[in-house]
């Protein structure tokens, strides 16, 4: 049966398990429109999923995080290794999709059966991308990709908590004070598994490297120093180094039991998430749009106190 003709999670699960990247892709689509199926969806993918790595890749736009995320995919593919990419992307006003698109960021691996790439927006999603990115990482962690990429357009809280759902997370910063004041002032410093200074042959590399190794000795140790790899993206100068730092994290992490914590603390925090999503739903369906704008009204007028609205509105 064609991916075209299987509607349900089980049947277009089971079809992409096989390699069908057709059905992978409705799968995707199914996580982004949100709902029953979603939800039946993530029922059945997590029971088989928590195999893979995930790695965020944040920075400031116009760092080269998509350049230099193509030229890791390259590398990780020179080594056998199949991966999938998630490229979290504003939504577009009109469509509602992500308005930078996968052939346009990673056009070269396009044909690769052994690369899936997903451009990812916030569409109709009960909340949104801080729901959908952990679902469709679970989703094809279920399929079988041992290794998920999730790049984020900028350093926004939204990038950082979403590149704060994977197991590594990756700051891309550029030569220059700029871009290292700015990580700094981010708190990027703090989540920062992995640091990477794209477009290496810039001038200003030497001082960049020098700022971030001293913003890195004001952590506080945690056993883990975050490595600083210097990379020309567009070369690809420097990221079978990334690659290789980016294995000694997982191994490190998965020895001092970081990992396992670090999931544990996301489980918790999602379940957060859709306990609070799923209220505003329940609360939305209970009420019509007039009386939701009116308490609203009261409360942002301040003759209302938030605390009775909401013991109002949840009746």
């Amino acid at each position: 049966m064609s991916a075209d003709r299987r509607s349900s999670p089980e049947e277009l699960l089971d079809a992409a398990r096989h390699g069908d990247r057709a059905a992978l892709a409705r799968l995707m689509s199914m996580v982004e429109r949100g709902g029953d199926e979603a939800r039946r969806l993530g029922r059945l993918a997590h029971a088989s999923a928590g195999g893979a790595t995930t790695v965020g890749i944040t920075g400031a736009p116009g760092a080269g995080k998509s350049t230099l995320t193509s030229a890791l995919v390259s590398t990780m593919r020179a080594r056998g290794e199949q991966v999938a990419v998630l490229a979290v992307d504003p939504s577009s006003p009109y469509t509602g999709g992500a308005i930078l698109g996968d052939r346009v960021r990673m056009g070269d691996h396009a044909l690769d059966d052994g690369v899936f790439i997903r451009s990812m927006a916030t569409r109709g999603h009960l909340g949104g991308l801080s729901l959908a990115v952990p679902e469709a990482v679970r989703v094809l962690d279920a399929v079988g990709f041992p290794i998920i990429l999730i790049e984020t357009v900028g350093v926004g809280q939204v990038e950082v908590e979403i590149a704060g759902e994977a197991d590594t997370t990756v700051v891309v910063v550029n030569p220059g004070w700029g871009d290292a004041v700015q990580a700094n002032k981010a708190g990027l410093m703090e989540i920062a598994d992995v640091f990477v200074v794209n477009k290496a042959d810039r001038a200003g590399l030497a001082d960049t490297l020098a700022d971030i190794e001293r913003m890195l000795s004001l952590r506080s140790p945690s056993g883990w120093r975050p490595p600083v790899i210097a990379t020309t993206a567009t070369t690809g100068e420097g990221v079978e180094q990334f690659r290789d730092a980016l294995a000694d994290h997982a191994a490190w992490s998965i020895g001092a039991g970081v990992r396992a914590e670090r999931r544990a603390r996301r489980a918790e925090a999602e379940l957060d998430r859709i306990v609070t999503a799923t209220l505003r739903a329940r609360v939305t369906a209970l009420h019509d749009a007039g009386t939701w704008d009116a308490v609203v009204g009261e409360v942002r007028a301040q003759r209302l106190d938030p605390w009775s609205a909401a013991e109002d509105l949840l009746g």
